[in-house]
């Protein structure tokens, strides 16, 4: 940098300023110094003076004066102008010399030549620069000698001063480089220090020739110069304090930006001046407060930034020193400028790892920015945390780690992404490798299982990353066989069920993409024709779906076809990759060959190769081979011996164990080829021989699954396995007895003469009387007929017909224990039940081994189970067995009828009142007969296993009390509505079935099944309508979602065309027929208001099924409207009807898209419960309380499935009419059963409360109406009970069929789990609390 130097002065004679005599006195041997001779005599004669002057010291008064005139004469301008810089050099040397010599008081009075001759001296000052000069020494002694007389200060005197002391700063900040020493440094130090020191302040000129050596791009220019600013500022902190807080003043308050060059770097000097000494920045600290509040954005991110910088630095205390500043900081984090958002977000990370003591402060904001509208904040949050966690764990705590967490589940992939991969390190660094022991590993233990669980999410991208993970997080791929093993082996020991099932899950679908894959190989081998490309095609289509945006994969998978086809080295590679043999050393080269074959060097990027390698990952078997299972099967064998390391891992021997046998039962699935070795079976037989029956039915597994070669290659083996096997299938558990049987089917070829072995030794000693011993033998029997009917299907009939149905079904040998419950653990249930249980599994079973109706006896079964169903689960209906026991079996029933129904020749057979009656299970008053019938309903529909009928059942579901429920039968719609559709759209020969595929056609068996629900009665009852709307809706809301295909109006057209027709069931039933047509009227109602595009015309007419209707008649045209428009406006916009409790059956809640009734004056307004969680109006003659009020007190039925428990309060007690009341039962007036059975509805102790308060009205009370036919679900009741009584009176909602009876001897409380509440006006005054919905796909 050029600094302005000052101007030259005219010329003077050359002897200057000289004694009064007018003589210059020169020390001994120097000759006169005039411009007469050449410079180097002027040099030579001018060192001889510069040594007289060092030698001179202040003392030599004599000597002072004699060379008084020398001194004035050396300030010449003869010597000052001197174009030598050798001269000057000398002349400066001499000037400071003088300047200590004569100090305090200098020979110049001259203001003017003092400013000449300290402007001189600083420019020879310049010539420190080069240490490697010869004259360097010179330079350094003056630079010695100013510091030390501390010459300058006599400028303080000048006016101009300032002009000097700038003109110096500059000149030592300029000159000042890397090869000087401490000595040079702590001179200029020493020089400039006292100019600040005892001056009297630091003008803004003179700070900015300090303050610019800080500047970034000056610092990075010359290091020294900086180092030697921040020492000079440290050393004058107390005096050059006021001037800096001055400046910032000036520039962040005032806003005078003009006061300095420096004003548009304010934030870097702040930044580096506290780096320097935080006191110098006393006063500016508060002003920065102010800026924070700026209403400008830009300069709120600026001050943010600058903040972020000094209070995350290591060593600053600034937080814990000015707090209110630190406050206002904080509240930036919520910031409406997005930028000033991320960048708080982006400074809590160094915040985290400098200062841990911050955490808590940073945890509230970081929790508020993880939920920020911007998707880039969201992700920085979890940088920022994710960052400090990977420097050490104790910088996180678990809250913040929560946050992460959640973020997994984020709408945006990218932020999903970071956080999957950010707790993947975490888990990698502190579990895997146990970087921070044992704690640390706890702390973060549960990200595995979170991380599996993210598998069940729909979306490919996070299916494919957790596969990722998997890989190189959890167990590392390229680990050894051994260590990658024991990885596994503890891992899948330690995870929880659901990240078990998730881990399951991701096997199977990569074996399910490499089984597509092999398809896809094996159809290129064929010649081509237009069956084999249309084939391929399909097959290409379900690969690409299998990978990121299936959209863009496809066409990429159809060139990677292209080049599989023209390319057989390419095609063996993948062939190798996928084959059972192949090692994860062959996987990993493959992989690198394939990627290597396809990869372009001229496109750096090209994501048809990466999305090759997707597919590659996927199918490559880069953990499990032959080698991989020994391992695994070696670690077990350590653990049944107890020299594992199990306790270590945090595992106990006995989970290692049965968690290793559930892993190999899982591969034994994927990769069933790698357990083919001597040594694995003979540990497996070892596992069969242990007490656990968990890991004995496991090992049974994986025998059937891998064994198909022991038979020809291992005969050791086979003969150690089959006694085992044969002794399983008569005397070990359910489950593997169940197991034995499928392996022996499996893997030995005399599986005839096997199995006979074991039917005929148990079908001669099957035994009533000793229940507990005939479980297995019914297991065994049942799965041999199935897999070898022609073989044992005959000998079974009699084993049926004499010995399930008379001896075991018809009879009660048993009394079960009258507790009241509706259900009972497994491990309560009495043995004769289960053996019931097991009967009827056998029977299905047995029929679909034959999967024939020559001998009508699936007729007979069919009808045995509608007779169970009827009597409620007490076929003989002699009461001897407990409502629990009953559930069981009602439950059984429903189901056989549901698998038999899987078997097309059964279907056929199954009437529509059979059909009926299994629907009704759905309805069923145990939550856990529901729920496992729904369950099982789902999983055969979405395998597409059952007829669409059965899809109607869920409408029911409408009425089910309890808001799980609905919405996991909604969830099951929509799951089995998008298969069903998807599977037309991927199979164009399906159109051809569209009548038992098209979710559309699940209407008319909708509508028939309504118009046969047994609480609908009376066509005209609004209630019973509303009832019928609500369950129309269930089914109709999800089917209308999307027109497709103008679905709307073909929907209208299949409602319009049932009314043209006769129902199947009665068609000569007049009020049969008319209920039909009301509901259909019903369904057309809200198909009109739900949506505009219905009255389109449908793009074909709908097939209705003749099972149910009859064929229209040619002259037959019913145009009359069955509901009248008061019911059709009531229906849709209506008041709230009173609500009422289940109890003599189910009764819904709200179905889904009902508006919310308009609640009384009771509910809070604030509430967010919506209609789903308000009981709805119950149907039917029901007399109610006017005005009882239900408040919600727990949460519990059937003790074991927590539903919601009502209270009731009786507030008033009015007449109820047509009711009868005796000392222990309230009968009801419409109640009947087919075949002329009669059941009543006990009371029980708790619902005789009300019974006191109307004992005396009993008698006024009229008789019961006459009995109805029914099936298998028992009519609403008519009577109403009353309210429990104090806290052991209390009772659960009715949930199901009929109202449940309690113990006398129960105290109230859990006993008291499955007794109904009577029927209520006005339980909407109490909302219920929302409750958790299951995913069904989880």
């Amino acid at each position: 940098m050029d600094f302005p130097t000052a101007q030259p002065k005219p010329p003077t004679a050359l002897c200057g300023v000289v004694s009064s005599d007018g003589k210059i006195t020169y020390p001994p041997g120097v000759k006169e110094i005039t411009d007469k001779i050449t410079n180097d005599e002027v040099v030579k004669r001018l060192k001889m003076v510069v040594k007289t002057f060092m030698d001179m010291d202040q003392d030599s008064e004599d000597e002072k004066q004699q060379y008084l005139p020398l001194a004035l004469h050396l300030a010449s301008e003869f010597f000052l102008r001197n174009p030598n810089k050798d001269v000057r050099l000398l002349v400066a040397c001499c000037l400071a010399d003088i300047f200590r010599i004569y100090a305090p008081e200098a020979p110049y009075t001259s203001h003017d030549k003092l400013k000449d001759i300290f402007l001189f001296i600083t420019r020879q000052l310049k010539g420190l620069e080069d240490t490697k000069s010869p004259q360097f020494n010179r330079y350094f002694y003056l630079l010695e000698n100013l510091a030390w007389v501390k010459s300058y200060n006599i400028c303080f005197e000048l006016e101009d001063c300032n002009e000097i002391f700038i003109q110096l700063f500059r000149t030592l900040f300029s000159v000042i480089n890397n090869s000087h020493n401490k000595k040079v440094q702590m001179h200029m130090l020493d020089l400039m220090s006292s100019i600040i020191m005892e001056g009297d302040g630091v003008t803004q000129e003179l700070l900015d020739s300090i303050l610019i050596n800080l500047i970034p791009a000056h610092k990075n220019l010359n290091k020294q110069a900086f180092d030697l600013a921040k020492v000079l500022l440290k050393r004058t902190v107390q005096i050059i304090e006021a001037s800096i807080a001055n400046f910032f003043n000036q520039v962040l308050v005032l806003g005078r930006s003009s006061v300095s060059d420096l004003s548009e770097h304010v934030f870097d000097l702040i930044q580096e001046l506290f780096a320097i000494d935080p006191h110098l920045l006393l006063s500016v600290m508060p002003q920065l407060e102010f800026k924070l509040k700026s209403n400008d954005g830009e300069e709120r991110l600026a001050v943010v930034r600058l903040l972020a910088k000094l209070f995350g630095s290591k060593d600053s205390d600034l937080a814990t020193q000015n707090r209110p500043l630190w406050q206002c900081f904080l509240g930036r984090f919520n910031d409406i400028h997005v930028p000033v958002r991320l960048e708080s977000v982006k400074f809590a990370s160094h915040c985290l790892m400098n200062h841990p003591d911050l955490a808590k402060d940073l945890t509230e904001y970081l929790k508020v920015r993880s939920h920020d509208p911007e998707e880039a904040i969201r992700h920085d949050v979890i940088v920022t945390i994710i960052t400090a966690g990977k420097r050490d764990l104790s910088l996180v705590n678990d809250q913040l780690l929560g946050f992460v967490r959640e973020r997994t589940l984020d709408k945006r992939w990218r932020v999903r992404k970071e956080a999957m991969m950010g707790l993947a390190q975490l888990y990698k660094k502190y579990c895997l490798h146990a970087e921070a022991g044992r704690e640390a590993a706890e702390k973060v233990s549960w990200i595995k299982d979170k991380l599996l669980h993210i598998y069940y999410q729909n979306s490919i991208d996070d299916k494919l990353l957790v596969e990722k993970i998997f890989a190189q997080y959890l167990v590392p791929h390229n680990l050894e066989t051994e260590e990658r093993m024991k990885c596994l082996y503890y891992l899948y020991a330690s995870l929880d069920p659901n990240a078990v099932k998730a881990l399951n899950e991701m096997w199977k679908c990569q074996n399910l993409l490499r089984s597509h894959v092999r398809e896809l190989l094996d159809l290129h081998k064929q010649p081509a024709s237009e069956a084999n490309s249309s084939a391929m095609f399909g097959k290409l289509m379900t690969i690409a779906k299998n990978l990121p945006d299936p959209g863009k994969a496809q066409d990429f998978v159809k060139k990677f076809n292209q080049v599989l086809g023209d390319d057989e080295k390419l095609r063996s590679q993948l062939e190798l990759l996928i084959s059972p043999t192949c090692s994860c050393k062959q996987a990993d080269v493959c992989v690198r060959e394939i990627a290597r074959k396809l990869a372009n060097p001229k496109q750096p990027t090209n994501p048809f190769l990466e999305m090759v390698k997707f597919l590659l990952e996927r199918i490559a078997p880069v953990h499990i081979d032959s080698e991989a299972i020994s391992a695994l099967v070696k670690l077990m064998n350590k653990s049944i011996e107890g020299t594992a390391d199990d306790e270590e891992e945090g595992v106990s021997p006995d989970t290692a164990i049965r968690a290793g046998l559930e892993l190999l039962k899982v591969l034994s699935f994927t990769h069933p080829t790698s357990f083919h070795s001597a040594e694995t079976y003979e540990s497996l037989l070892q596992c069969l021989r242990m007490e656990d029956d968990k890991v004995a039915e496991a090992a049974i597994q994986i025998f059937r699954n891998t064994g198909h070669k022991i038979e020809t290659d291992l005969p050791q083996i086979r003969s150690t396995l089959i006694p085992i096997l044969h002794q399983k299938a008569k005397r070990g558990t359910p489950h593997q007895a169940k197991q034995a049987v499928h392996c022996i089917h499996a893997i030995f070829t005399n599986k005839e003469v096997q199995l006979a072995q074991i039917f005929e030794p148990l079908s001669r000693s099957l035994n009533a009387d000793v229940p507990e011993q005939l479980i297995t033998p019914l297991v065994s029997l049942g799965h041999i007929s199935m897999l070898a009917p022609d073989q044992f299907a005959s000998p079974m009939k009699s084993v049926v017909a004499n010995f399930i149905v008379k001896d075991l079904l018809m009879n009660d040998r048993s009394t079960g224990e009258k507790n009241g419950k509706l259900w009972s653990p497994d491990e309560e249930v009495s043995p004769e039940v289960l053996a019931k249980v097991q009967a009827i599994k056998l029977l299905v079973r047995w029929l679909l081994g034959m999967k024939n109706n020559q001998s009508k006896s699936a007729n007979s079964t069919l009808r045995l189970l509608s007779a169970m169903l009827v009597s409620e689960g007490d076929l003989t209906e002699q009461k001897r067995i407990s409502k629990s026991d009953m559930s069981r079996l009602r439950l059984a029933a429903g189901s056989a009828i549901m698998k038999l129904a899987q078997e097309p020749c059964y279907h056929e057979i199954i009437t529509p009142e059979q059909f009926q009656l299994c629907a009704l299970v759905i309805n069923d008053e145990c939550y856990q007969v529901r729920q496992i019938f729904a369950q099982k309903l789902h999983k055969a529909l979405v395998k597409l296993l059952l007829p669409l009928e059965y899809m109607a059942i869920f409408a029911l579901c409408a009425k089910d009390p309890v808001k799980e429920r609905r919405a996991h039968a909604r969830q099951c719609l929509l799951k089995n509505i998008s298969i069903r559709r998807e599977y037309i759209k991927q199979n164009p020969m399906a159109t051809e079935k569209l009548l038992s595929l098209l979710p559309e056609y699940v209407v008319p068996y909708m509508i028939h099944l309504l118009a046969h629900d047994p609480d609908f009665t009376k066509p005209q009852d609004v209630d019973q309508l509303r009832d019928i709307k609500e369950c129309l809706w269930f089914m109709l809301e999800v089917l209308m979602t999307k027109n497709e295909n103008n679905s709307h109006a073909f929907m209208k057209k299949m409602a319009e065309n049932i009314k043209l027709t006769r129902d199947a069931q009665s068609p000569d039933e007049p009020k049969t027929n008319e209920k039909l047509y009301t509901v259909c009227d019903v369904a057309l109602c809200v198909i009109n208001s739900k949506s505009a595009l219905c009255n389109a015309d449908s793009p074909k007419d709908p097939v209705l099924p003749t099972k149910f209707f009859t064929q229209p008649e040619k002259d037959f045209c019913n145009d009359r409207s069955y509901i009248s428009e008061e019911t059709r406006v009531l229906l849709l916009t209506g008041k709230p009807k009173p609500t009422g409790v289940l109890g003599a059956v189910n009764k819904p809640l709200s179905a889904t898209g009902r508006k919310p009734y308009v609640r009384s004056t009771g509910t809070e307004p604030g509430s967010n419960i919506n209609a789903n969680s308000e009981l709805n109006p119950s149907a039917g003659n029901r007399s109610r309380e006017p005005n009882s009020e239900a408040s919600e007190t727990g949460v519990s039925e059937n003790e074991e499935n927590p539903v919601r428990i009502i209270s009731v309060t009786p507030v008033k007690t009015e007449p109820v009419k047509n009711k009868e009341i005796n000392s222990d039962q309230a009968t009801q007036g419409n109640i009947s059963t087919d075949r002329g059975k009669k059941r009543t509805a006990t009371a029980s102790g708790a619902e005789n409360i009300q019974q006191k308060t109307e004992e005396k009205k009993a008698d006024e009370t009229g008789p019961p109406a006459p009995p109805k036919a029914r099936r298998g679900r028992r009519p609403k009741s008519e009577s109403q009970g009353s309210a429990a009584k104090n806290d052991e009176t209390n009772k659960s909602a009715g949930r199901g069929r009929k109202r449940a009876a309690v113990g006398q001897e129960s105290p109230g409380g859990p006993e008291a789990g499955n007794a109904k509440a009577p029927k209520l006006q006005d339980v909407a005054k109490k909302a219920a609390p929302a409750e958790r919905q299951i995913d069904l796909q989880r």
